[in-house]
């Protein structure tokens, strides 16, 4: 009789087997596990074959279990790099090659599940963030391992997963498939297509959480990643390869800036990539509607994680996402990532830690929601040349309540961004749109990734407006004014007109250098503001026709000599005194 210590093996089918089957099991066992007990527990529900389960490895013989293990290998054949073999040839060494063994697998047990977290016993060799596949055939990520028990987040319903139903390992961390086919397409944080356009057939497949490109590997940035907002190229510059982060109160713009920078890269070479994190999905698809309309959809990939998926879905989008950008980035590619929002992202990953019984700190955020954002953020570089030169450059979006920079979320992710772009709602709400702060927004990398000619341009325009806005502050309320300080204020109102921008109109590089130049030598001074707008589309026109050599300079070369300001200048005064009869 064997003693209470002696391990047992669990097998499972129809019926019993014969003493020739039963002592082959055996030797099997005693081979590999030394003394062990056979216990006969009898399943109906398997038709053919059986399942023996030792501790927590399984060894699956039903026909569900030797069709999963040939699907495995399939897949395998169908990922790996057999110089440019064709499908069927990879799928016929894959099944010529089994000899219908399975290797064991491991299982767990579900202990409790509900709102998209499972807590699972067994799995003793799992490791952080593998993938497991529930008995319904849902998929999840262990994202909490404890002494006794594993945390599992779930990347479908919970309805299909039930207390005591069976769970694996897949011995995978969790990836995304990527490749060209992504290109123009709307896609949910797995990867899987939304937008009813077919199937997506990848070209490789990337874990959602990699290592950022360590320091050897990155070079600096000085490419210049123009976004088309006058106000932002000329004052707050955003080089390929940074990470800029626009921040504000809700309705301020800041989804704005960010499409029309996507828009700006028509013709430019740079993959886009928007993040949608609790997102409505109405917001969404209006959004993938105008991209479609200005025909960027063709270079960008829409990740979709809105309010109505779950937490889980929303917490691994970004990083999903991510591994597709750095896919391209990779491949010697210039990538823009824009992330709406990382607030939502953060209270996602809250609700996650809060159901998993993490300890709460500040405004109930566990302790590493820097991390959260660390590791995604860092994520982004431009390579150095012998890895193939490509960037990741990343606009990530957080919403402030009331304009308070200082709140835990804004902080942290201030602190780990290269600049930021402030929003302010009273200047939203004034008209001055986009509401670009100009003492609050900074860019760290400044005039290193502007061109020679956007930096003579843009002179001392940010100096103009501090002083422009000081001075409004003091004389709003006076009546009496002197006639510099009257000068200096239409001017600075001047200015202030000029850098007003409707939604979907990018600057080119040329037009942003003309309207600089003109604006800082005060072509427009004694001009009412109400007449800047139009003032500027003629004169663009106005250049076009007259103007064509240094256009062709200024976006070939990205210089403005002394003679080309001076022509500038001398152009637009030709225009003004044409129209205003000056």
């Amino acid at each position: 009789m064997a003693s209470e210590r002696t391990r047992k093996a669990f097998l499972y089918a129809a019926k019993r087997p014969d003493a020739a089957q039963e002592r082959t099991l055996m030797d099997f066992l005693t081979k590999k596990h030394g003394e062990i007990e056979l216990v006969f527990e009898e399943d109906a529900s398997i038709d053919d074959g059986f399942r023996l389960v030792v501790g927590d490895e399984v060894y699956d013989r039903t026909k569900e279990g030797r069709f999963r293990h040939l699907k495995g290998l399939l897949n395998q054949a169908l990922s790996a790099d057999d110089n440019g073999k064709d499908v069927i040839s990879l799928f016929k060494e894959a099944i010529v090659g089994w000899d219908g063994e399975v290797s064991p697998e491991e299982e767990g047990r579900v202990l409790t599940v509900g709102d998209g977290i499972v807590v699972i016993e067994g799995l003793d060799r799992a490791v952080y963030g593998e993938i497991v596949v529930f008995e319904s055939g849902v998929k999840g990520m262990i994202q909490d391992i404890r002494r006794d028990s594993l945390g599992v987040i779930l990347f479908g319903s919970d309805t299909d997963v039930c207390e005591g139903s069976r769970v694996r390992r897949t011995r995978k961390t969790a990836g995304i498939p990527v490749g060209e086919g992504y290109l123009g397409r709307v896609v949910n944080a797995l990867g899987e297509p939304i937008d009813g356009g077919g199937m997506i057939f990848a070209d490789d497949y990337r874990a959602v959480e990699s290592p950022a490109a360590d320091i050897i590997s990155r070079q600096g940035v000085d490419t210049p990643m123009s976004t088309g907002i006058l106000s932002i190229d000329s004052m707050f510059p955003i080089g390929r390869g940074q990470r800029e982060l626009i921040i504000g109160d809700r309705q301020t713009g800041k989804t704005s800036i960010a499409v029309d920078t996507i828009l700006n890269q028509r013709d430019k070479d740079v993959i886009c990539i928007y993040v949608a994190i609790g997102q409505k999905a109405g917001s969404v698809a209006q959004l993938v509607e105008t991209l479609k309309k200005k025909g960027a959809m063709s270079y960008t990939v829409v990740v979709s994680a809105t309010a109505a998926e779950t937490a889980p879905i929303q917490y691994i989008a970004p990083y999903a996402a991510t591994s597709l950008g750095e896919y391209f980035m990779y491949q010697g590619r210039d990538v823009l990532i824009v992330y709406d929002d990382l607030s939502k992202h953060a209270i996602a990953y809250r609700a996650l830690s809060l159901l998993l019984e993490r300890s709460p700190g500040r405004e109930a955020y566990p302790g590493d929601v820097f991390y959260l954002h660390s590791r995604l953020l860092e994520r982004s570089a431009r390579l150095n040349d012998d890895i193939g030169g490509g960037s990741m450059t990343a606009l990530p979006i957080v919403e402030t309540q009331a304009g308070d920079v200082s709140a835990y979320i804004p902080t942290n992710i201030i602190s780990i961004t290269d600049g930021q772009l402030f929003l302010e709602s009273d200047m939203f709400f004034a008209g001055q749109r986009p509401a670009v702060n100009v003492g609050l927004s900074v860019s760290r990398v400044g005039g290193a990734a502007q061109t020679k000619a956007m930096k003579k341009a843009a002179g001392s325009i940010r100096l103009d407006l501090a002083q422009y806005r000081e001075m409004e502050i003091f004389t709003q309320f006076s009546s009496d004014l002197d006639d510099s300080t009257r000068k200096q204020l239409s001017y600075g109102q001047g200015l202030m007109q000029l850098l007003r921008q409707p939604n979907g109109t990018p600057f080119s590089t040329h037009e942003q250098v003309i309207l600089l130049t003109m604006a800082t030598a005060r072509v427009m001074q004694d001009l009412p503001p109400t007449e800047v707008a139009e003032f500027r589309k003629g004169l663009l026109s106005y250049f076009e026709s007259r103007a064509a050599a240094l256009i062709g300079k200024i976006e070939e070369e990205g210089t403005l000599s002394d003679e080309d300001k001076e022509f500038i200048i001398k152009t637009a005064e030709e225009y003004r005194d044409q129209v205003y009869h000056a």
